[in-house]
């Protein structure tokens, strides 16, 4: 997220983020996590925020849009296999299947045939897939 790779560039904090633009810590980490998109903030929010960081409030809202679009397109147009392989996965989350396990085996190795032998995909696009439905915690 831009938010994060600012601060970075900065060596600032969150938290001293949020002091000096005058946002509660808890509203700026739940933006800074995805829970909350900074496009459905108030406006002033997202003007302290901009403030704070030195940049428009154009470069951090547009920010967020490219990235979910990025994000939205990493599921489409795979090839046939690992897209049978998600879908597959994603229905074995939706029904809580006993078969979990081996779902995942599959779409992991799915995700590394697309990366490294077939170069159907970028590294980026499979740690996104990965961090996404492989490494995420239980519900």
């Amino acid at each position: 997220m831009i938010i994060d790779e600012l601060l970075q560039r900065r060596g600032m904090t969150k938290y001293r983020l949020a002091v000096d633009a005058g946002v509660p810590h808890a509203t700026l980490s739940d933006i800074c996590s995805g829970k909350t998109k900074l496009a459905k903030c108030s406006t002033e929010t997202a003007y302290k925020l901009a403030k704070a960081l030195g940049v428009s409030v154009e470069l951090l809202v547009e920010s967020e849009l490219r990235a979910a679009q990025r994000e939205r397109s990493y599921e489409y147009g795979l090839p046939n296999y690992l897209q049978h392989d998600l879908d597959a996965y994603k229905e074995g989350l939706a029904q809580s299947s006993d078969l979990m396990d081996c779902l995942w085996g599959e779409l992991y190795g799915s995700i590394n045939m697309a990366e490294i032998s077939d170069g159907a995909i970028t590294p980026e696009h499979a740690d996104y897939l990965r961090k996404k439905y492989l490494w995420r915690t239980q519900r």
